[in-house]
């Protein structure tokens, strides 16, 4: 088993060392190890090892760099794409759980995520952004997976999530903000 290494600095050693020599006389015996740890662990003013180590390593946590975003996955990002028409609307509901769950996230963030949206309003965003028919089937599904969230009566939604969306999300909502600002550049040209 590997030992993680615990710093132990002091500006001034004369002080830890009294402390230290105090400790040792009211012990009156060789310490154990355990003991030992425990005395140097409150010189440094923790209450025993097991503190001088849980704080070594949420300070180890803190310096530590913010892990690297996953990657999206290109292959399932392209293989949802094809749902979409050029213009970015959801032509078909997909067949497979992971697939719905990437499309629901896309719907989730053309959602306005400032204001409280009646349910006519959510209904008409989403027949905007699919062209299967059936809103009530993607509100029951963004509710669902607590991306947005209803009053009991149903007059109320607020887009939501603690969560940021994950990478493969991510990625499909550039490629289809992209593909939508597409066709608007060209008009202009």
């Amino acid at each position: 088993m590997s030992k993680t290494s615990l710093p132990f600095h002091s500006d001034d050693i004369s002080a830890p060392a009294r402390a230290l020599g105090g400790q040792l006389a009211a012990c009156g015996r060789q310490p154990s190890h355990l003991e030992l740890l425990n005395m140097l662990a409150r010189v440094q003013g923790c209450r025993n090892f097991q503190h001088l180590r849980a704080l070594a390593l949420s300070r180890a946590a803190l310096d530590a760099p913010p892990p690297a975003p996953e990657p999206a996955d290109i292959v399932r990002v392209r293989r949802v794409l094809r749902l979409y028409d050029p213009r970015g609307v959801l032509s078909r509901w997909p067949p497979k759980l992971w697939e719905r769950e990437l499309c629901l996230w896309e719907l989730w963030a053309a959602l306005p995520a400032d204001r409280t949206l009646t349910e006519p309003e959510v209904n008409r965003l989403l027949t905007e952004r699919h062209a299967f028919g059936d809103y009530a089937l993607l509100r029951r599904w963004l509710c669902d997976l607590g991306l947005m969230t209803r009053t009991s009566s149903g007059r109320a939604n607020t887009a939501g999530s603690n969560s940021a969306p994950p990478a493969d999300a991510r990625e499909l909502i550039g490629l289809l903000s992209r593909r939508e600002a597409a066709p608007a550049e060209d008009a202009g040209a």
